[in-house]
């Protein structure tokens, strides 16, 4: 039996559904959206629609919020987790880069002479 699956980031999710399944009201989702700390895409300029990866964003930030952190805090510690993300996957790509049997040959570009 195949079964329909949509990609983590594929904006699916009416607010009213996304906050259920992320146990918040949906008044809650539109403030974090007014703060930046998700970002839902946007159908018609005004609709929002969440993704999974949405959801389980907006689960995170409601579990930090619980533990007692501010907004403006869980703002903070989202941006240095995209950061160290970042540096995660560049480091992959340095270590295959490293590890690659890949020959590479440089030739400088040598001016014409006149």
């Amino acid at each position: 039996m195949d079964r329909f699956q949509v990609a983590d980031d594929h904006p699916v999710f009416a607010i009213s559904v996304a906050a259920q399944l992320a146990g918040l009201h949906p008044q809650t989702l539109r403030q974090y959206d007014r703060l930046g700390l998700v970002s839902p895409t946007r159908v018609g300029g005004r609709n929002r629609l969440y993704s999974a990866r949405d959801i389980a964003h907006l689960r995170e930030i409601a579990d930090l919020s619980s533990e007692g952190l501010s907004l403006e805090g869980i703002r903070r510690i989202l941006v240095l987790q995209e950061e160290v993300e970042v540096l995660r996957t560049q480091l992959r790509e340095f270590h295959k880069e490293k590890s690659s049997t890949a020959l590479v040959v440089w030739r400088p570009n040598r001016r014409s002479q006149r």
